[in-house]
Formats: C-alpha cells, sequence, structure tokens
C-alpha cells in the first residue's frame, strides 16, 4: 500500500475530506494531510502539526499537492503548500529520495509559484494529476 501525504488550503476541508475518499479507495494509506486548527488553539498546536507534516513528506511515497481553485484563483497553491512542495522536491533531489510530486492542476500564471511549477513539469520533476493513476 503506497503512503500519500495531502498538502493544500487546510481552509478547503469539504475538498480535503474529497480527496481523502479518493485515495482511500484507491487504496492509498493517508498519512497527513491539511488539518483545520481551533482559531484559539492555533499558536499552541500549529508547532506540532507543522512538525508532524514535514515529518510525514520524509515518510511518504507520494506528495499530492491539492492546488484546488481558491478565492477566484485556478490552481491555487499558497506559500505554505509550496513550501511544502519544496521540502519534498528537496528530499528528492538532494537524498534521491524515492517519491513522486503531483499537483492536481497546473496553476494560472498569476500564482506566484507559476514559473517554478511550470520549470519542474518540463524538468519531470514533478508531474499532474492523472484521475486514477
Amino acid at each position: 500500500m503506497k503512503k500519500i501525504v495531502i498538502a493544500g488550503s487546510a481552509k478547503l476541508q469539504k475538498e480535503v475530506e474529497k480527496w481523502i475518499n479518493i485515495f482511500e479507495s484507491n487504496n492509498y494509506e493517508i498519512l497527513d494531510y491539511p488539518r483545520a486548527i481551533e482559531e484559539t488553539k492555533f499558536m499552541e498546536l500549529y508547532p506540532n502539526i507543522h512538525i508532524e507534516f514535514l515529518e510525514n513528506i520524509i515518510k511518504t511515497d507520494v506528495l499530492f499537492i491539492m492546488n484546488e481553485d481558491k478565492n477566484g484563483k485556478i490552481g491555487y497553491i499558497g506559500y505554505e503548500a509550496y513550501a511544502e512542495l519544496l521540502f519534498g522536491l528537496s528530499q528528492k533531489l538532494i537524498y534521491n529520495k524515492n517519491i513522486e510530486l503531483v499537483i492536481l492542476k497546473m496553476p494560472n500564471t498569476d500564482i506566484g509559484c507559476y514559473e517554478e511549477i511550470d520549470l519542474w513539469l518540463k524538468l519531470g520533476w514533478i508531474k499532474l494529476y492523472k484521475e486514477g493513476k
């Protein structure tokens, strides 16, 4: 069973649940995903949640960037999801980790990391999601 970490906006919990269900139905073990943190406990809980998330990227077979549309932006990738993707890419390039880096869709050109995503796709370092694969 392949292990997967889902990265993306924690504000999109409906979409997070959708992707958890999709991957579980395709026999993936979900190691981690964007979690909604209660606002009153955010500063207390976030550091450990973030550290655990990064540790799970080290353990996973697949890092899936759930770059759903958000706030009118097609293929939105926020700074944190981009950092998590870069962390996964660093594991792959520097430590020769066998990790698949998959993004849901091509981000629009107005997304800050568009040029890097485009380059990494051309280099074959990351790939676009294909349903059922």
